[in-house]
Formats: structure tokens, sequence, C-alpha cells
């Protein structure tokens, strides 16, 4: 493909060294495409014949139906599928290049490629989200204690739970199309960094292979890895909730805490141990996450230094693309398929939900109800939490006497206020965990999968 400028060959390490034909294979259907679009936008602009074009197209079709042989000694994958329409079509083939330079014919594949690998994942985490939404529903009477720090908090519906990850996938979601309109603008017609001499109708190509728009500076579209990035980093994102996902379910599946059991068909066991069971699929998803993590941080050192247009070294970016995408797809379906083979221990969960003052801030809330400052109510809790304590007991345990030690603002209906029926149901405004609120947002969640 350069030859002409070099007396001798490549020094064969250098060779196998420079070659990317081993991973970006992978964009040999995009490039057939593109390489379609391109012989027809040469067509219009009169630089190759109708008689010419037809042969081209046919020979480039035939060449997709053959599929990409991974014994190549081709350089790269574009490499591959023009040497390979020369040996078709003849001299002809030879034409197909002109006016276009591998650096905007890249750019154009990966932005195709990247575009269908965002609808995708998009359709992946719509899976999740259902799941979530499905495990909410099956246990929407489930209470679990709700946690910071790790300590117990107060208590929330499962269903809460459940739709807390959800909506860290709604925003993925919004992301990944957000990303895919920047994506989707053609770099084609650029050439190697200056635009093509020739009068391609780029807006005409860009319709032709499903692009929004036409990249404005070729400087710009030839060295943009932008794309990439943005890809790489709603990747990212995305596998930073599903590790926390996953952290949650680890926990929740331990001895300790014993809110799930993970079925057979997604733990493992022990090769010593015959007792244990253990949470390999959501470990694997949880440590995965740094991987994709490393990829965004690779592609971003690599791009950090680069001047104007095109460097060798943009050919790192294609890997790390490829593998993010690999890694979340996978985890996507994994953690889907969690979600539909986890059980529920609901008496563990209530357990831990009425034990350990989770109703503290209620009592505190129902004082402030009866005209005590926030500030005031707060110490007062407090207190009462201490006695409690010191007496083994839940605070819906103590006396109405031994409450009224501390506050005469105390009554006989401060016993409704603290049930976990009433703590739930005081929740009652939009986001909160009462069963009411919950129930209108799986509905409301289960709508959005429709769009």
């Amino acid at each position: 493909m350069w030859g002409g400028r070099f007396k001798s060959g490549s020094d064969p390490q250098f060779a196998d060294f420079n070659s990317s034909f081993g991973f970006d294979r992978r964009l040999f259907d995009v490039d057939v495409r593109a390489s379609i679009a391109w012989c027809a936008a040469l067509a219009r602009a009169g630089v190759v014949t109708a008689t010419e074009a037809d042969q081209i197209q046919k020979g480039l079709e035939s060449i997709r139906a053959e599929g990409v042989s991974v014994k190549s000694p081709a350089e790269d994958v574009h490499s591959f599928v023009e040497s390979r329409l020369v040996e078709l079509v003849g001299d002809v083939g030879r034409k197909l290049h002109t006016g276009r330079s591998r650096n905007d014919q890249v750019a154009t594949d990966f932005r195709i490629w990247i575009r269908e690998a965002l609808d995708g994942l998009h359709g992946s985490i719509r899976e999740a989200q259902a799941a979530l939404v499905e495990f909410g529903e099956q246990n929407r009477e489930v209470v679990i204690a709700g946690y910071t720090h790790l300590q117990r908090a107060q208590p929330v519906l499962l269903a809460h739970w459940c739709l807390a990850y959800f909506e860290m996938l709604r925003r993925d979601r919004e992301r990944l199309a957000e990303t895919r309109h920047r994506v989707n603008v053609l770099p084609l017609g650029s050439a190697a960094l200056a635009g093509t001499s020739f009068p391609i109708d780029r807006e005409t190509l860009a319709e032709s292979l499903g692009f929004d728009s036409v990249a404005r500076n070729s400087l710009d579209a030839v060295s943009d890895r932008d794309f990439c990035v943005e890809f790489l980093s709603d990747c990212a994102l995305l596998m930073v909730h599903l590790s926390r996902l996953a952290e949650d379910v680890i926990l929740y599946a331990t001895s300790e805490f014993g809110f799930f059991e993970l079925g057979d068909a997604i733990a493992t066991g022990s090769s010593l141990m015959p007792q244990k069971k253990n949470p390999d699929s959501m470990e694997l998803v949880r440590g995965k996450a740094g991987r994709v993590l490393g990829d965004l941080l690779g592609v971003l050192t690599t791009l950090k230094g680069l001047p104007l247009a095109y460097n060798k070294d943009m050919q790192e970016d294609k890997e790390a693309v490829f593998d993010a995408f690999d890694t979340t797809s996978a985890c996507l379906q994994v953690t889907t398929t969690v979600l539909r083979n986890l059980s529920v221990n609901k008496e563990r969960a209530r357990a831990a939900a009425t034990t350990g003052y989770l109703n503290a801030t209620e009592l505190a809330d129902y004082l402030v109800r009866k005209g005590l400052p926030f500030r005031n109510a707060h110490e007062t809790v407090g207190q009462i939490v201490r006695r409690a304590i010191e007496l083994g007991k839940e605070l819906d345990q103590l006396s109405i006497s031994e409450l009224r030690e501390f506050s005469t603002l105390i009554a006989e209906d401060v016993h409704v206020a603290l049930s976990l029926e009433q703590t739930l149901t005081s929740k009652s405004q939009t986001g909160g965990t009462s069963p009411a609120s919950v129930s209108n947002a799986l509905v409301e969640a289960r709508e959005s999968l429709k769009k």
C-alpha cells in the first residue's frame, strides 16, 4: 500500500509489531460497508464509471460474504479488504482508495462500530433494568435494613433498593444516547488530514452510512478520539454501578447478613470446604470493573500528548475499546442472570430492619410534630437510645413511662409512630420508600423500559 517510497521490506519483528490485523479485523464488516458507500460516492463524483463502481461493489459484497481470514498476513483489516478486492476484480479495485486515507477510513469504521456497540449496550442495560424491576415486584412486601457507613440506618423496601440501581442504569442509558449523538459524525472525506481534492458529496455519503452529520474540520476529524474516550467513560461508570450492585449482593448473601441466597446456577463451591457457596459471579463483575477503568485511563494517557493530526499511537485505542465493550457486555448479562436467580430470606431481612434502633429518626420526627425543635428532638432521642441499649430493648419495646422520663411530649400514640409499617408509610413523598411510592415507581420504571 505504501511500498513505492521504500527500497527494501520491513524487518519481520517490526512488521509484526506494527500490525493491527490481530485485533482490528473486528472492523471487517463495517470497513466493507463503508467502502461500498465510498465507491458510490466516487461514482457520483465521476471518479469511477458506473461499470467500475458496479464491479467494485460486487467484489466488496463477495468479500463481505466470504468473511475475514484470520491467517492473512495483512498489516490491518483495511489492507486486507483492499488486497482481496484487487484479487477478485483486478486493477479496477485499485481505484477504490482514491481520495481516501486510512486515517479517515479507520475513524469512520470505528465510529460505525462504536455506534452499533452503543446500541447493543443500550439493550443489555434495559435487560438488567427489567430484571431489577422483576425482582422488586416479586418482593414488593420485603423490608430490609438500609445502610449508611455500612451501619444500619433506616428500614427500606427491598423494591426501593432495586429501584436505586434502576436509576443508576437509567442514567447510563441516557449517557449512551448522548454519546451516540457525538459518535455519529462522519470523518470520511477528510482524507489524511487536509481534506479530499475530489468532489465528494459528503452529506449524501453520511446519509448513506447512517451518520447524522459531517465532520467540520479535516484535521480534527482524523485526530479526534473523543468518541472513544466518551464510550470508555460510559462503560467505566456503568461498570462502577454494576460493581456497587455486586458488592451489595455479595454482602447480603453472607451469613452475617443473610438477606439473599444465590441460586446454584450463579454460585460456585470450594475445592476444600464442602459447605461453601461462593458468589464468584458477582466477585468477577466487581473485579472486572477495574479492568474497564484501566482501559479508559490507558486511552486518555495515550492521547494526552499527541500533536495534530493522526499518529500511530492511536492504534492503541481499539484494543481498549473492544475489551471494554466485551467486558461490560458480559458483566451486564451475568448481572441480569444473577438477579433472576436470587432468593430472599424475608424473615432475616425483616429482623435486620426491626433491630438496631432503625426507628430512632421516626421518634425524633414524632417529637418535632409535637412541637420540639429538631435539634432538641435529636438529642433527646439519642439519650433514649442510650437508655434502651442499657436495658437491652428496642425503642418500641420501651414503656410509655420509660419514654416519658425523657420528654413529657411523648403520648400513647408513640408506639404507632414507631411501628415498622408507619416508619415506611410516612416516607410518602416522591422518591420515598413508602409502599405506595415504591409501587408507583415500579410502574413508572416498567413503562420507561418501553421507550
